[in-house]
């Protein structure tokens, strides 16, 4: 990721400053925030999670066929490109988000993305990433980005020998809709693999929908749980449950840090 400049540092050059006009650049909060997490250099020595996500999904699909992949909820999109590296043939991401569908639709059309991230106050700095600094460049044609709707998805979208759901669980209106009729888009023996920090909120998911982080007759009832009984009838748990930290930046002295849990399902 090149830094560009703050836009107070221009102002202290010695020689003519070069002119960035911030509408250049992502300047929208989430927006700026996802493309550092995603192209960004790691923080606190914590991996890059879409990449680390990537990784492992290829870890576990090592002797299977890498014909096509689904990254839903791709936000914006390193995860995809991932796979594509890995081996996949081809490889769809889609994200609800239409700022995230474009900006990953913008990184694979063009090359790169450009944004602005806050550092104090009104201060903010100004980046450019690329698809060639990270080696994933050669990989552009095997990536394709949707605007969809997970719980609702187009019938095109299918066939798939890995879908990756990596931080969509917890932020779906219907995510148990979601879990009943995924395998209608996978191949058989496909794997699903979820992540998530289970941060269920009313304002994403109605209450009476949250697959767990509640308590029914005084007892807790866990996420894991809820997961296992939405998919027992079509899979199998592949492992174990795993944690992957993952960091986002705020400002340059506030930074999120969360653990997501990590589990695989075969389909039957």
């Amino acid at each position: 990721m090149r830094h560009i400049a703050t836009d107070t540092e221009s102002d202290a050059m010695d020689t003519a400053p070069v002119v960035i006009r911030q509408d250049q650049y992502e300047t929208d909060t989430l927006a700026a925030q996802y493309c550092d997490a995603h192209y960004g250099p790691d923080h606190f020595d914590v991996a890059n999670f879409p990449a680390t996500c990537a990784r492992i999904c290829l870890e576990l699909m090592e002797g299977r066929t890498k014909g096509a992949a689904l990254d839903v909820g791709c936000a914006v999109g390193r995860g995809s490109f991932e796979l594509a590296r890995g081996g996949f043939e081809r490889v769809t991401g889609l994200d609800f988000s239409t700022r995230f569908f474009r900006l990953a639709a913008r990184m694979q059309e063009e090359g790169y993305l450009r944004f602005a991230l806050p550092e104090e106050g009104e201060i903010v700095s100004f980046h450019e990433i690329g698809l060639v600094d990270l080696g994933l460049a050669e990989v552009r044609d095997r990536v394709a980005f949707f605007q969809a709707d997970a719980c609702n998805l187009p019938d095109k979208f299918a066939g798939y020998d890995l879908v990756l759901a990596a931080n969509l669980i917890d932020r779906l209106y219907a995510p148990r809709r979601f879990l009943t009729t995924i395998h209608e888009r996978m191949n058989p023996g496909g794997l699903l693999i979820i992540t998530s920090p289970y941060s269920w909120l009313e304002e994403f998911t109605k209450h009476e929908d949250w697959l767990g982080g509640y308590r029914d007759a005084g007892e807790p009832v866990w996420t894991l749980d809820g997961l296992k009984e939405a998919l027992a009838t079509r899979f199998r748990m592949v492992g174990e449950p795993r944690d992957i930290p993952f960091v986002i930046r705020e400002t340059r002295r506030k930074y999120q840090h969360t653990i997501a849990e990590l589990t695989a399902w075969e389909l039957a």
